[in-house]
């Protein structure tokens, strides 16, 4: 089962101008090697059987005929490869040569696009020698006994993927004001192919890589190029062969430039990923005025062929978390500045420099309390308005107690504590629960007892209760209702827990120092537990969350794919199968993604009582905002897919 991806080829054989037998040959040779490599699509550059750089050659009739001649042979052995093929030629049609691609599947020529915009300017003379799909009197063409559609406006649909429709771009049409594949992406097509001859420069590399990731990302497709490689280098200009694919603005793979021999990329595209972040995008709702053109594209439909291949696709295994140093770096900054900005906003609506805070000594707290300090320097003023309490109950160990004190008094701020056993344990006499007994209503009655004593602090102190609960704890519901569930203002609601720790550390190392950084780092350290249950007789934590709920990061990978793409649970399965090889097997993963999925639909009551926090990631839990979802939804079906 391919899960909707499709392996494609961006291919740069090697070239002799003119030359289209030896053309053919070399292209043939990429056809068998692109075949027994199992891809699906296999796209080569601009005029690929002359070579591009022909100039007035392109007048001669013998190389006009030599190149549907050899076309011919590529159709024929393209019958032997199971694979979608898209070449580029030159074609004479009313009395007129244009620069073509041809889409072939098996022996059977598709459909037949010719270039739109020919460049005039600098070293390009392409008007010259070629006249744009405008100046086509015909909208066929009898090419090579076969009959054919000749149209830039074409959309290769495979009648049995309704995730898959290829539109092609040549080189010049993906620029200007209003790329081509800009009206191919609203007219349907979500992979787009660009045959491409585009010489190299000093500058040309970075400039065409961030061009097109640009144009990915606009369209929200899979965009293929491929270039004429350096047998095309003659007289005054160097090809250098660069080919790439993207996957909605990121780089699957890339080709090395200046190769002697053929060269193949090869990468898998996601199509339902890009099916569903249309889905989501109403930008590809048509305007009044663009349906008319759209009407007049042409659908052509084919029967695409999946195949069977090794999965070799990168998976990210901590999404939220940017995986190279100065990305991760910027990530942080960016969050934590959000979380800053958010907080000291609202401080300057409601009027107030009193903020009130629980301090634990874990990750959640750190990072709210962190965010505190900073929001207060942002806006003047003076740390002592930042009220932490520390409030040790029955599971408190002297590891998370010392952080906790050594953190705020490092910071400047107003340290309180305030011990919640004696209430507790009067309110268990109130209700008539016996102490010994470590049920939910023994953890929940601490978390409640806390909530209390903040919210009666800040009407204390005209102050606002700062909320410390994260996004993944939201997603799974580890949250107590009205509890820590509830604060005034939550400045970690849209950080999953993943990247809290990663903010803890990049905080550590880039906003503090000395003994702050020392604490900050052993916090980084120190195991997740909401502390509700007594310590071990060692005094260490005995209550680990993810031994409880499962692993965070685990979870986090559900969460990213459920709220970014929508995949089934069998596909999420996979790609957590190649994501954590050689951490958990499938039975665990599964294990854990079946807590998930009910922990998830039951839990969403407490999402839509959630109260205001920044934004910070691309989808937040607000239910005024991105996740609008019914409290008593079935998790059923998601179960039953994954055959549970």
């Amino acid at each position: 089962m391919n899960y909707n991806f499709i392996k494609v080829c961006a291919a740069t054989p090697r070239t002799i101008v003119a030359d289209c037998t030896y053309n053919t040959k070399q292209i043939i040779n990429c056809i068998k090697d692109a075949d027994y490599n199992k891809a699906e699509l296999i796209v080569f550059p601009e005029l690929a059987i002359t070579g591009f750089t022909c100039q007035d050659l392109f007048n001669q009739q013998i190389l006009l005929e030599e190149a549907v001649i050899n076309l011919a042979k590529i159709l024929e052995y393209s019958k032997k490869a199971t694979m979608l093929i898209c070449l580029g030629l030159p074609l004479k049609l009313d009395n007129k040569v244009f620069n073509c691609a041809i889409m072939i599947k098996e022996g059977i020529i598709l459909g037949v696009v010719p270039k739109t915009k020919l460049p005039n300017y600098g070293h390009n003379y392409e008007e010259r020698w070629f006249s744009s799909s405008s100046q086509a009197l015909s909208s066929t063409i009898t090419l090579c006994n076969q009959t054919v559609d000749f149209a830039s406006k074409i959309i290769f649909q495979a009648s049995n993927h309704p995730n898959l429709s290829i539109a092609i771009e040549i080189c010049e049409d993906s620029k200007g004001p209003i790329p081509l594949s800009s009206y191919h992406s609203l007219a349907g097509a979500n992979i787009i192919v660009n045959l491409a001859a585009s010489n190299e420069t000093a500058r040309t590399y970075k400039e065409r890589l961030s061009s097109f990731k640009e144009l990915s990302t606009s369209t929200t497709s899979g965009y293929i190029y491929s270039s004429a490689g350096i047998g095309e280098s003659t007289t005054d200009l160097i090809y250098s062969g660069h080919s790439f694919i993207y996957e909605n603005g990121n780089l699957l793979n890339e080709s090395p430039r200046f190769q002697n021999s053929n060269s193949l990329t090869y990468a898998l595209i996601d199509t339902e990923l890009l099916s569903v972040e249309r889905q989501k995008n109403n930008i590809f709702n048509s305007s009044l005025d663009e349906i008319d053109l759209l009407k007049s594209y042409i659908k052509i439909p084919f029967l695409h062929d999946s195949r069977s291949y090794e999965f070799d696709r990168y998976i990210d295994s901590s999404p939220f978390v940017p995986s190279q140093g100065k990305a991760r770096d910027n990530h942080c900054l960016d969050i934590f500045t959000l979380q800053t900005v958010g907080l000291a906003k609202r401080l300057e609506h409601v009027g107030t420099d009193k903020v009130v805070i629980g301090i634990s000594g874990g990750l959640d707290s750190t990072l709210a309390l962190l965010v505190c300090v900073k929001a207060f320097d942002r806006l003047g003023l003076d740390m002592s308005g930042i009220i932490g309490v520390t409030m040790p109950g029955f599971g408190t160990t002297d590891r998370t107690y010392n952080n906790a004190i050594s953190l705020m008094e490092h910071l400047g701020v107003t340290i309180r504590e305030i011990s919640i056993v004696d209430a507790t344990i009067q309110h268990f006499k109130d209700i008539g629960h016996d102490p010994s007994l470590h049920d939910i209503t023994y953890e929940n009655s601490q978390a409640r007892e806390r909530t209390q004593i903040l919210m009666d602090i800040a009407n204390q102190v005209n102050g606002l209760v700062i909320g410390t609960g994260d996004l993944s704890e939201l997603a799974l519901g580890w949250a107590t209702y009205n509890g820590d569930h509830m604060s005034m203002y939550g400045v970690n609601l849209g950080v999953p827990k993943t990247l809290v720790k990663f903010l803890i550390q990049w905080a550590a190392y880039n906003e503090f120092e000395g003994d702050t950084q020392a604490v900050l780092l052993d916090i980084f350290n120190t195991p997740v537990s909401p502390e509700l249950l007594p310590p071990s007789s060692e005094g260490e934590i005995q209550q680990k969350t993810e031994e409880i709920v499962g692993p965070y990061e685990l979870h986090d990978f559900f969460l990213y794919h459920i709220l970014n793409h929508g995949f089934k649970p069998s596909k999420i399965t996979m790609l957590a199968q190649e994501a954590f090889q050689g951490v958990y097997d499938y039975d665990t993963i599964i294990k854990w993604q079946k807590i998930f999925y009910r922990r998830f639909f039951t839990q969403q009551f407490k999402r839509s009582a959630l109260p205001d926090g920044p934004k910070v990631e691309l989808v937040s839990f607000s239910p005024r905002g991105d996740w609008k979802m019914p409290s008593d939804a079935s998790f059923n079906g998601w179960i039953n897919e994954l055959g549970l």
